[in-house]
């Protein structure tokens, strides 16, 4: 006689298998990791070591971070199949300069673009790039059709807050992030091999 657990289980394991069955297509997808919490940098970091453990290629251009001794970049930087670009010179309110904000963003685009045209390159990720739609240093639109135009099998990720709503429709898969909690509002320093 089958319990309720094991009932509940069966149950729940055809709804799964029947989303399995159904879900036969395989293209590129695009993710956006977006809202005020932290880990959206990191979840994407995380795809990074899962497609070179496939061996794909992976492309990230990082629009805002301007530091260069994050413990992300020292240890995939050494990978073969990954291409690591700082496009940005630090947040906004650290360089209070709107056009040389708006330049250094749209250079990171052009260097984005390139991997973006490339079928070789598995994954690119665009960490913060949301920024540069708030401030007004990208158009949108013209963002929104290079990703449209990209290989087939190509995934992309952009991270950062505030994924304007034309970013999120256009997206396969969106996660909000929340903030509950952050050490950093109770007077802890950001920390090496945790937040960079």
């Amino acid at each position: 006689m089958a319990t309720s657990h094991e009932e509940r289980m069966q149950k729940k394991k055809a709804v799964v298998d029947s989303h399995i069955a159904a879900a036969q297509e395989e293209r590129g997808v695009l993710l956006v990791n977006t809202g005020n919490g932290k880990g959206k940098s990191s979840a994407a970091f995380g795809v990074v070591a899962r497609a070179l453990g496939h061996g794909q290629q992976v492309a990230v251009v990082q629009f805002v971070k301007g530091r260069s001794d994050t413990g992300e970049e020292a240890f995939f930087r050494n990978q073969p199949k990954v291409h690591w670009h700082v496009g940005g010179e630090g947040f906004t309110w650290e360089t209070q300069d709107k056009e040389r904000d708006a330049k250094a963003a749209q250079a990171a685009w052009e260097i984005a673009r390139g991997y973006l045209a490339d079928p070789a390159i598995g994954l690119v990720v665009l960490d913060e790039m949301t920024y540069a739609f708030k401030y007004g240093w990208l158009e949108l639109d013209n963002v929104l059709a290079s990703l449209r135009m990209r290989p087939a099998m190509q995934h992309v990720i952009i991270t950062g807050r505030a994924a304007p709503d034309a970013l999120r429709d256009a997206a396969d898969t969106v996660s909000d992030v929340g903030n509950e909690k952050h050490a950093f509002a109770a007077g802890v320093k950001a920390m090496p091999g945790l937040d960079w």
